[in-house]
């Protein structure tokens, strides 16, 4: 369904992804962020806001051309350039080294090829860079596990392909990253979908 896909679809997230808990998480996440950043799937820039002084430039990558024109008012806001990419992040053309931080929020469950993306990541960070991530995922709990499992079909069609089960932290090891500080927390909210992954890898 294109126009739910293409229309849609980008303003439901938005909605879903301004709450004040998810808004807290991503100011936390954020704060040590500094220098030239490449931020996956940027969508409608609501991550801008929270970046700090340190940070010179931002480059988003996003499919939705919906949602990039909905990032206009926090880009006009922003203490720094920011460039729009529209492509996915998997198929990026960056140059090597060219980025301080990558930094991926409520990505890496709705990207297609995961280790694609982070691929591209790993390319992108100048040595000694950091991959910075908050993502929902696979819960430690079995209980929960299940009712991810039987929930995710739908989740799936709803939101754009959007996974319960991945499990990001094993997905930035195995794409060759360290990890160097990682939290996994419920944060309010459903079990099924507030179980997130909030930390920092470096190439290992």
């Amino acid at each position: 369904m294109p126009l739910y896909r293409e229309h849609i679809l980008p303003r439901l997230v938005h909605l879903a992804m301004s709450s004040k808990e998810v808004t807290r998480q991503r100011r936390e996440a954020l704060a040590g962020v500094t220098g030239e950043v490449l931020e996956l799937g940027i969508g409608s820039g609501l991550n801008l806001p929270h970046y700090g002084p340190g940070v010179r430039r931002v480059v988003g990558v996003d499919p939705s051309a919906t949602a990039a024109r909905m990032a206009e008012p926090r880009i006009r806001t922003a203490g720094f350039p920011v460039e729009i990419v529209a492509g996915e992040a998997e198929s990026l053309a960056v140059d090597a080294g060219g980025f301080d931080a990558v930094v991926s929020t409520f990505t890496l469950c709705t990207i297609p090829d995961a280790a694609g993306a982070l691929a591209t990541a790993r390319r992108a960070l100048r040595p000694g860079g950091r991959l910075v991530f908050l993502e929902h995922g696979l819960s430690g709990e079995p209980r929960v596990q299940t009712w991810q499992r039987r929930l995710e079909p739908l989740q799936k069609r709803i939101a754009g392909g959007c996974h319960l089960t991945r499990d990001p932290a094993a997905l930035i090891e195995s794409a060759g990253f360290a990890l160097r500080g990682l939290e996994t927390f419920y944060a309010a909210g459903p079990r099924p979908w507030s179980f997130l992954y909030r930390g920092v890898a470096t190439v290992a």
